[in-house]
Parts: structure tokens; C-alpha cells; sequence
């Protein structure tokens, strides 16, 4: 579930994964907190995950640490989503 009032760090996240991923904007428009991510993904690779990471940093003005991350955060886009938020609204 993604969390309320969060609608800005999910259209950046989703932009992110756009961009970093080159996925088409309507591919990305269709994703909901339930949709797989990391193993389900196949340009979401361990090598992208570096490159989505960085750019959430810089579009959000946040810092992630490496010991945060983790296939968790990355499981789902609801979950990735939740992760942003809470390093943005912090």
C-alpha cells in the first residue's frame, strides 16, 4: 500500500523508473503498489538498481544509505514508493 499524500514522491518515483530504466510512460502509468520490481522487472537488473537509486537521490534530495537498501524496498513499487517517502518526509 502506498501511503497518503505521497501522490509527488510516486509520480517522481515513477518518472525515475522511466528515465533510468527507459520504460514508456505508459508502461509506468499502469503500475500499482502490487506490481513486482526487482526479479520480475528484466531491465530493473542489479545494475540498474544503482542508477534508479541515484536519481531518486538527486530528484528527491535525499540520501540512501548503502545499509538501507535491500530486496525489500525493491520487491514492489508500492514498496520502493514507501521507502522514497520516508527518507523525503523525514
Amino acid at each position: 500500500m502506498i501511503p497518503e499524500g505521497t501522490s509527488e514522491i510516486e509520480a517522481t518515483v515513477r518518472a525515475v523508473l522511466v528515465d533510468v530504466l527507459a520504460l514508456s510512460p505508459e508502461r509506468a502509468a499502469t503500475f500499482t503498489a502490487d506490481t513486482a520490481l526487482f526479479g520480475a522487472l528484466p531491465e530493473l537488473d542489479s545494475m540498474a538498481v544503482a542508477g534508479v537509486l541515484t536519481e531518486l537521490e538527486d530528484r528527491l534530495g535525499i540520501m540512501i544509505d548503502d545499509d538501507e537498501v535491500d530486496g525489500e524496498m525493491l520487491e514492489t513499487f508500492g514498496a520502493l514508493v514507501t521507502f522514497a517517502a520516508g527518507k523525503a518526509l523525514v
